[in-house]
């Protein structure tokens, strides 16, 4: 039997700059990624000159498939400067140190946390 897996993305405006969400379910697949990727290239080419705050909830992340593992990466590194804020919401040991490799590909600062309050917190700061 095959697990539900998905990316969903959501943005808003947060006083006039962009705030988007990010939620991975289960063992995300190339296709996951190819149904976002138009909205975030969307969204950053219509956000030009503002702020992008990130926030990434892997809570129900259990991993990528090869080809997903890539296009994370590749996201990662066609967008290294777009992002001002990303705040990673976890709740394992892996998916904290997962966070702690993503700063090496992004210019913005990145943080991991467990709440969301929290997170949310340190992004509109």
């Amino acid at each position: 039997m095959e697990r539900f897996h998905s990316i969903s993305v959501d943005t808003e405006r947060l006083n006039g700059d962009l705030l988007m969400s990010f939620k991975a379910l289960g063992k995300v697949s190339h296709a996951d990624y190819m149904a976002i990727k138009a909205v975030i290239d969307s969204a950053l080419r219509a956000a030009v000159g503002q702020k992008i705050r990130v926030l990434v909830d892997v809570t129900e992340f259990e991993g990528w498939d090869l080809h997903a593992a890539w296009d994370d990466v590749a996201l990662a590194l066609n967008h290294s400067h777009d992002f001002y804020k990303i705040a990673v919401l976890g709740n394992s040991r892996w998916q904290k140190f997962a966070a702690k490799v993503g700063n090496w590909f992004v210019e913005g600062e990145s943080r991991y946390f467990e709440e969301k309050t929290q997170a949310l917190s340190w992004l509109t700061k």
